[in-house]
Order: C-alpha cells, then sequence, then structure tokens
C-alpha cells in the first residue's frame, strides 16, 4: 500500500502538546511543530510514502515556525518524494506571507482560481498607552536597562523613542530580508523580482501564477484528481499526524536502550516553581527544568542535552537557576545544545548563554539582554473612584512595592542599584558564555531585540537552523551515531507522578502538572492592572516583542 500524507496547516500550529497523559488526550487536534518536523523525517524514509500534500492559507503561523517546517519539508523532498502545497487564498483581505514562506518550500504550489497571494512583506509596531494611563491617573514609575530595553515603553511614552524605532525598523527589515531570500530560492526568482512581487501583493490568482509564486490554479477537487493521475497505484490519503511508520513502536523500544540525546524544554514564562499550563499560556518553572538537567547528568545512556527554548523571558532568579544547571551540565561532560524557536529574549537569552552552541531561525526573536523593573501607582485612580485605602506598615521599605505609594529618593535608588546589579550580572555571563568581551557585549546588550539572523552576525547565537539541526550538533559533540535516539530528559510515568516523591532528586517531584491558579504575576499587588494595561507580567527580564509574522 502505498500513502500520500495530508497535512492542513490553517489552524494554530503550537510548540508541542506537553507531556501529562491527560494534555496530550486535550490537545488531539492540535498540531505540534516538533511533532509534524519528526514524522516528516520518518517518512522521508518510508519507501511506502510516495509524497505530502499541505494544505496551507489563513493561520496563525509565525515566520519562525514556517521556516522551521519548510526546513523539514525541503529535507522531505531530497529523499525524491512530491510535497504539493494548495491553499483556497494565501490571506484574504489580510497577511499571508508566512504561510506563503513556507509555500515556496514545496515542489509545487496550487491556487485556488479566486484567491490572491498576500506575499505582504514585514512590519512590526509599537503600542502606546501613556496617555491612557494619564487620563486614568495611574502613574508608571518604572526604570530599564537600558534605552532598547522598551518592554515597557508602551506605558512610559507615547510614541517611539529613538533606540525603540531603530530595533523596531531593524526587525521590520531583517525579517523582509528574510522572507525576499526564501521565496526567490524556493521559487527560482531573482531577489529583485520577489521585492517587485512584494510590492504589488495581494496579487490576484491568475497573476500569481503568471509571476511564477503559484504552478497551477485549481480547485480542491482538481488538485486531487491531478494527484490521483499521478501514480498507477493510486495512494491512501492519511494525515500526517496520523501516520506511524511500521514497527516505529519496537524501534522507539529498540532506541531507549541505546545511547541518546536528551531533550528539555522551557516554553512560555520563566518563573520559579514547576512548570505548568496557567490562564495566560505555558510557565517554564526553574524547578522542572533544573530537575530534568539534573535527571540528565545523572542518566548514563544520555551523551548529550538539546535545550529547547521558546520564551519571552520572567524571572530573574527562576533563569539564573536553569542558567546554572546548563553550567553544571557542562561540568559533568554533557555537551548543550540549545535550539530557540519563535522567541528567545531576555530570560530566555539568559537560560542559553552558557550553552556549547546555540542555533536560532532566521527569523527567531532574541537577545533583549537587560533588565527593567518597576510599579504602576493607582492611587489617582482609586481617589477618582471614591476608593480610599489606608495601610499601616512596619518597615521603612515595606510599601515600596505598592501600588499606592510612590517611590522615595531612597527606594528609587534602591530599585536602580538593583538593576545595575542584574545588568552587570547579565553582560558579565554572556561575555563569558559567548567568549565575547565586555565592550562587544555592551554592542549587542542594552535591551536590544534581534532577529536570528542579526543575532548571528553579531555571535549572540552560533548558527542558524531548527531542532533537528540541534541535534545534529548535539549527537556530533558526544560522538554518537546519526541514527542515535532524541527522549525527554526527564520521563515521569503516569503511575509514578502518582506517588509521593522520596526526595528532592526524585524527578516526580517537579514534573509539569496541569493547573490553571498559575500564579503569573512578578509586579506585586499591582501587577493585574498592570498586566492589563500591557506590561509584561512575567518579570523583570521579558522582552517586548512576540513572534515575526
Amino acid at each position: 500500500m502505498t500513502i500520500l500524507l495530508e497535512l492542513d496547516l490553517t489552524g494554530k500550529l503550537v510548540e508541542d502538546v506537553g507531556s501529562h497523559p491527560i494534555e496530550r488526550v486535550l490537545a488531539r487536534r492540535r498540531l505540534a511543530l516538533r511533532t509534524l518536523v519528526d514524522r516528516l523525517a520518518s517518512a522521508a524514509e518510508d519507501p511506502n510514502v510516495v509524497g505530502l500534500l499541505a494544505r496551507l492559507g489563513a493561520s496563525s503561523m509565525s515566520l519562525a515556525q514556517a521556516e522551521e517546517l519548510s526546513d523539514a519539508v525541503v529535507r522531505f523532498r531530497a529523499s525524491g518524494k512530491d510535497a504539493i502545497a494548495w491553499a483556497e487564498t494565501f490571506g484574504e483581505l489580510g497577511r499571508g506571507t508566512a504561510a506563503y514562506v513556507l509555500a515556496a518550500g514545496f515542489s509545487e504550489v496550487w491556487l485556488q482560481p479566486s484567491g490572491s497571494v498576500g506575499l505582504m512583506g514585514a512590519a512590526a509596531a509599537g503600542v502606546f498607552v501613556r496617555g491612557t494611563l494619564d487620563r486614568a491617573n495611574v502613574e508608571p514609575l518604572f526604570a530599564q536597562r537600558h534605552e532598547y530595553k522598551n518592554a515597557v515603553d508602551s506605558l512610559l511614552r507615547s510614541k517611539f523613542t529613538e533606540a525603540h524605532h531603530e530595533a523596531t525598523e531593524r526587525l521590520a527589515t531583517s525579517a523582509y530580508e528574510q522572507i525576499v531570500s526564501a521565496v526567490a530560492v524556493g521559487r527560482r526568482l531573482s531577489e529583485d523580482r520577489v521585492r517587485e512581487l512584494v510590492d504589488r501583493a495581494p496579487i490576484p490568482a491568475a497573476e500569481a501564477q503568471e509571476a511564477g509564486l503559484v504552478d497551477h490554479l485549481g480547485y480542491r477537487d482538481a488538485v486531487r484528481g491531478a494527484l490521483d493521475r499521478r501514480w498507477v497505484e493510486k495512494p491512501t490519503l492519511l494525515y500526517l499526524s496520523r501516520y506511524r511508520r511500521r514497527w516505529d513502536s519496537v524501534r522507539r523500544a529498540r532506541k531507549a536502550r541505546r545511547p541518546a540525546v536528551g531533550l528539555i524544554e522551557a516554553i512560555g514564562a520563566i518563573q520559579t516553581g514547576r512548570s505548568k499550563r496557567g490562564p495566560v499560556g505555558r510557565v517554564a518553572g526553574s524547578d522542572t527544568v533544573a530537575a530534568a538537567f539534573r535527571s540528565a547528568v545523572r542518566d548514563e545512556r544520555i551523551k548529550a542535552i538539546v535545550f529547547r527554548v521558546n520564551s519571552r523571558g520572567g524571572s530573574y532568579i527562576a533563569s539564573d537557576t536553569i542558567w546554572r544547571e546548563v553550567c553544571v551540565a557542562r561540568e559533568a561532560g554533557k555537551p548543550v545544545v540549545v535550539s530557540m524557536g519563535d522567541v528567545a529574549g531576555s530570560g530566555g537569552y539568559y537560560v542559553a548563554m552558557a550553552a556549547d552552541v546555540i542555533v536560532a531561525q532566521s527569523a527567531t526573536l532574541t537577545g533583549s539582554i537587560g533588565v527593567l523593573g518597576g510599579k504602576l501607582q493607582a492611587s489617582g485612580l482609586l481617589e477618582r473612584l471614591g476608593v480610599n485605602v489606608e495601610s499601616l506598615a512596619r518597615g521603612r521599605h515595606a510599601l515600596m512595592f505598592s501600588s499606592q505609594t510612590g517611590f522615595s529618593e531612597e527606594e528609587w535608588a534602591k530599585l536602580n542599584e538593583w538593576l545595575d546589579l542584574v545588568y552587570d550580572d547579565f553582560t558579565d555571563k554572556v561575555a563569558r558564555g559567548r567568549a565575547m568581551t565586555r565592550e562587544a557585549v555592551y554592542e549587542v546588550a542594552r535591551g536590544r531585540v534581534w532577529t536570528g539572523a542579526d543575532a548571528a552576525e553579531r555571535g549572540l547565537i552560533d548558527e542558524l537552523g531548527g531542532l533537528r539541526r540541534a541535534v545534529e550538533i548535539a549527537r556530533e559533540r558526544a560522538s554518537l551515531p546519526p541514527d542515535a535516539p532524541l527522549r525527554p530528559a526527564l520521563a515521569v510515568s503516569p503511575v509514578r507522578r502518582l506517588r509521593r516523591p522520596r526526595n528532592s532528586d526524585d524527578p516526580s517531584a517537579f514534573v509539569q502538572v496541569r493547573g490553571w491558579n498559575a500564579e503569573l504575576w512578578e509586579w506585586g499587588e499591582h501587577a493585574q492592572l498592570a498586566s492589563a494595561l500591557g506590561l509584561p507580567a512575567a518579570g523583570p527580564l521579558t522582552m517586548p516583542a512576540g513572534p515575526l509574522r
């Protein structure tokens, strides 16, 4: 029996679906990037698989996700198999850039005759609510290290500062360059020609075909009909998510006993405590991530570690805890290779900087080496609303982070002293981890966010690529064979999860839990108001921007 794999990418593409069995059941219809990449790699070696048919179009896919999945498609094609993309439209009166960048990596692209190609380029924006805060009698009291650390600029200012404008413009420019390059290579067009087409977008289907952006126009039935006639034996259509190569379970069992690469993940806001899923997203708990590193160090079968980071950062203390475990793993002789996802900035960069090798996609947002701190003073708003709050305190600074008071001169000095301490610690560790001088770090730090492509040029990362490239490097560093398995460094069975842990060295003490009462706020009693107004709630090592799309 021959198989034509099918993939529907019009929905949300997530990093993974979690490790807990209940999470996996609840996420059955969600597409996980890592699972898709792994399945495509397995299918490339399967003689029963003749090709891939992917439906693209409107989705929330980021540019970095499109790059990583496109790399997987190109590798699949290298095995001699067809990869066909079809779409009703690449953005209906909207952006379809990321989806089209992915389509350019396929051997063939179909588009519905009524559709269009919304290859719109790249854009980045800043939203400023200082005027709203002023009208509400709420005063933002924050300090930053340094001028590019603009995560709270939306609260402090009414428009771009010169540094914020410069950094944001460069992010958009870098993303635009990556888009043009990817489309030019995939569709065999000159970069100048692609730039012309971007400026013409959105482009109607017929014009897109004439310009070489798509190969064929047709509805779904035409696509299916053409594919049915392509092979002598009509292949069975099977969703990639349902695909399992024959003997996969046997191969996995055998690989489980072989020397392996251990996978550790830090996905979501970095906080102290256990990893969890909360009401505003995932939390990478320092207890859980640190336990995974300790488990990998103790496991004699794990010879190297791949650390997947997809985080905008958060707590300085939690980030520093994880940083130390990376150092300990390396000291124990276990190579650590970081694979960055959409975002690995501020605390997300902090946890990565001590690794042997850092790999990121061209569109990954990284860097943001800086720190911020402060509070929102809401006493004026409460007074306007007729709310009276009386506080009694013992201790000179007991109300330092209360939203009812401002900072005294002494408290401002203490806040700035702490920010200087954190910034100096951060940059010193970057210099040591990346073998850079402090002067070189200063030029790329100051809170500035870079794309992966720009970060590579400045020494903040080592290589461009996705998770599979990071795994290849880890195998090489540990002198493992090319087929050495990748498996979770911290794997706890459902039965062990129910048992009480014996001590803090027991992995079950820190396994990922499913909790909806996660305490994500790190700014004190005023934090929920701050979050509602746009302040990054995760903590002082938080970067300002989301994934490029």
